[in-house]
């Protein structure tokens, strides 16, 4: 086995599809077993092969080693909701593509569209472990279009993707009503109407399409927002609903099982407030953004106790940046602050790897450090949680991307 290679000097050092590489003595941090361990992790070319405990023999072949001794090593950060590379890093409002204002429902939007692959914000997030987001259409719409997941490292949108199409953006509260008070959008009411009359049309469409079978004569004439709408109707896509007050928690819900939609809740302000309802509900909660003023009613409950209140009543919780209203980077600080506010630490560090994973529908792939995995490695000097550590090096599908001297 060749010796350490210094992390610094490892991007240099590293050959993929050659060697295997080994990060060796680390405290691991798997995001799915509470307590920590000291172990080596094996990876070969873009996954982890193995996960060994301290003791345990390396196999005898050539690699390349990362001595992480020391050191704590986690799964790549993962964020379940955000609008990264469709509201970029300094690109002002001319450069904003994540709300389309000039339809309230326009669910044959895709989010894969409008991401600027080159965004500076992308760097910034991988250099500080966040590895792979979930982003998408914003929340002016009542029906915006579908999300991606995305690995935050790449040229061309299409090589950073991890699943196309995650969910179906869908809003209620306050901005649709403020940014259609003028276009017959001006209560809470007309939201709920003008989604269930969306979903109504979709599910005709659908029969209609179904009873046509073969025979392209009795098909209904194409409708794309329709048709953009079947996955959700057939169980393949959640409706991912932007909704912060209580009100609009339920009648996200209420609206789903009516229609026997998937459901994820995004914001949930006030979840911490209804917290033993949301917990008979099982459905996934994104939480956040927390760190931003209350700029508008619906935020006036925002509390950072918000995502341990909910964790503790059994929900599966996810903690959000919503970036860029909270930059990318400071997704872990959110979860520090989430645990300085009472949240169990370890339901914390799940709340930004396998939980947001599971909430998007990527958990095979990512959001925890196993065998078969993404190799999607953060290794640090401490707590991700504390704002005095630092991210050592980061690896995205087994490629190095940020390193720095011990």
């Amino acid at each position: 086995m060749g010796g350490p290679v210094p992390l610094f000097s490892l991007y240099n050092a590293f050959k993929e599809d050659k060697e295997m590489l080994c990060i060796k003595n680390g405290m691991i941090h798997t995001g799915v077993d509470r307590e920590p361990f000291q172990g080596d992790i094996l990876v070969e070319g873009k996954k982890i092969v193995k996960i060994l405990h301290a003791g345990e023999e390396i196999p005898g072949k050539d690699m390349q080693v990362i001595d992480a001794g020391g050191l704590s090593v986690y799964p790549g950060f993962v964020e379940a909701h955000c609008h990264i590379g469709l509201d970029g890093y300094g690109i002002g409002y001319e450069g904003m593509d994540y709300n389309e204002m000039n339809d309230i429902a326009c669910p044959q939007m895709r989010g894969i569209d409008g991401v600027k692959a080159m965004d500076p914000a992308f760097a910034m997030a991988a250099e500080a472990g966040v590895t792979c987001v979930a982003t998408g259409p914003g929340s002016a719409n009542v029906l915006g279009g579908t999300f991606t997941a995305i690995k935050t490292v790449g040229k061309r949108v299409e090589h950073m993707i991890v699943k196309e199409a995650i969910a179906m953006k869908c809003a209620f509260g306050e901005n649709p009503k403020r940014c259609y008070r003028d276009k017959g959008n001006s209560t809470r009411m007309s939201t709920a109407a003008k989604l269930r009359e969306m979903l109504y049309k979709a599910r005709e469409y659908g029969e209609k399409l179904a009873a046509a079978g073969d025979d392209v004569t009795k098909k209904p004439a194409f409708d794309m927002k329709l048709e953009a709408l079947q996955p959700v109707l057939r169980g393949e896509l959640p409706l991912k609903a932007h909704a912060h007050a209580t009100d609009d928690i339920f009648t996200a819900l209420r609206i789903a099982k009516e229609f026997g939609v998937k459901i994820t809740l995004e914001h949930v302000t006030e979840g911490h407030l209804i917290a033993e309802e949301l917990a008979k509900e099982s459905v996934p909660m994104a939480v956040g953004p927390t760190l931003t003023n209350a700029s508008k009613f619906e935020l006036r409950n925002k509390s950072w106790t918000t995502p341990g209140v909910l964790a503790a009543a059994g929900c599966q919780v996810s903690i959000i940046t919503d970036s860029p209203v909270i930059p990318q980077q400071y997704l872990p600080l959110c979860a520090g602050l989430a645990v300085q506010a009472g949240m169990d630490p370890f339901a914390a560090l799940q709340a930004i790897t396998i939980n947001p994973a599971r909430h998007i529908g990527i958990e095979d792939r990512v959001g925890s450090l196993e065998a078969g995995k993404d190799a999607d490695i953060v290794i640090t000097d401490g707590s991700p949680f504390e704002v005095s550590t630092r991210v050592l090096c980061v690896l995205i599908d087994g490629q190095v991307i940020r390193e720095l001297s011990v």
